[in-house]
């Protein structure tokens, strides 16, 4: 019996692949795609992003595009609910160039275990996030730490304060 050398590609990575040119021709960016089970239902949420932030009419203008590509493909055998939003304010980061945009940013990275001080939760300035999963945070002016991303349960990016009422 022979196996196979290459691995068939998940729904996230298919999907992915249908959208992103629907999204660039959109003058949109793919921000993450997820294909998620909530109770009985199944969700394909479709993350998308633009300079100056996403409307609620490009998230209504995106369904419309991406739906008869999803429906002339059929990529997902199973019923499910699509949704197309923007990544938020405090917006996950996954993916190696999500990390790579928010270098120099406030991130909070929550932990898998508690580090000795049972801190589960650390806020603090991304300064480098290495390919092999390394990341650097200075969490004030005398410390920083450095944490394997497969240690945290989730990294966001935090609203940054300004000051508004300064003129």
């Amino acid at each position: 019996m022979l196996l196979a050398t290459s691995k068939k590609p998940n729904t996230v990575e298919v999907v992915t692949a249908l959208a992103k040119p629907v999204v660039e021709q959109m003058g949109l960016q793919l921000w993450d795609v997820r294909f998620e089970k909530e109770g009985a239902s199944w969700y394909l949420r479709i993350f998308i992003d633009k300079e100056g932030g996403v409307s609620i009419d490009d998230c209504v203008d995106m369904t419309h595009a991406l739906s008869p590509v999803l429906d002339k493909e059929d990529p997902i055998p199973q019923e499910y609910m699509l949704e197309v939003s923007s990544p938020g304010l405090e917006r996950k980061l996954t993916r190696p160039e999500h990390f790579a945009a928010f270098v120099g940013r406030p991130v909070r990275a929550r932990l898998i275990r508690p580090l000795e001080n049972g801190q589960r939760e650390l806020t603090g300035i991304l300064l480098r996030a290495e390919e092999d999963g390394q990341l650097e945070l200075q969490l004030d002016e005398e410390t920083s730490v450095t944490l394997e991303k497969k240690e945290c349960s989730s990294v966001h990016s935090v609203e940054e304060d300004f000051d508004e009422e300064e003129e």
